[in-house]
């Protein structure tokens, strides 16, 4: 494996569950977590900062299922760094498309072995 003398990801962004019921679930690590998300998107998305900056966060699931978790990999550009990754075989949901949210763009992507992955940047300026 090639290595570089500069990385592509930065540091990790966030570490996320897909879920099934997002309402439930983010009640439930609401009490775990001793508080309430600092952001929260209905029907999409809760998200908790800690003050490290570490965050932990739900994804609702758009087939229903719990899929359990993923990392979230901060770069500086969403849509090079699809298409660097696409042209070394790196496999992406919905063609590799930059999903566009209030906070962030990611792009969906699985390992070989079929885990998933998101390349991620956040709309603050902020870096893991």
């Amino acid at each position: 494996m090639a290595t570089t003398t500069t990385p592509r990801v930065k540091a990790i962004d966030a570490s996320y569950y897909t879920v099934k019921d997002l309402v439930n679930q983010t009640k439930f690590y609401s009490d775990v977590l001793g508080f309430e998300p600092t952001l929260a998107l209905p029907d999409f998305v809760s998200e908790w900062t800690f003050p490290s900056g570490a965050t932990f966060g739900l994804y609702k699931s758009s087939e229903g299922e719990s899929e359990g978790s993923g990392m979230m990999f901060a770069v500086d550009d969403v849509a090079k760094s699809v298409a660097d990754l696409k042209a070394k075989g790196v496999k992406f949901g919905e063609d590799g498309n930059v999903t566009d949210t209030p906070v962030c763009e990611m792009a969906f992507a699985t390992d070989p072995e079929g885990l998933g992955f998101i390349i991620h940047r956040r709309k603050d300026g902020t870096c893991g």
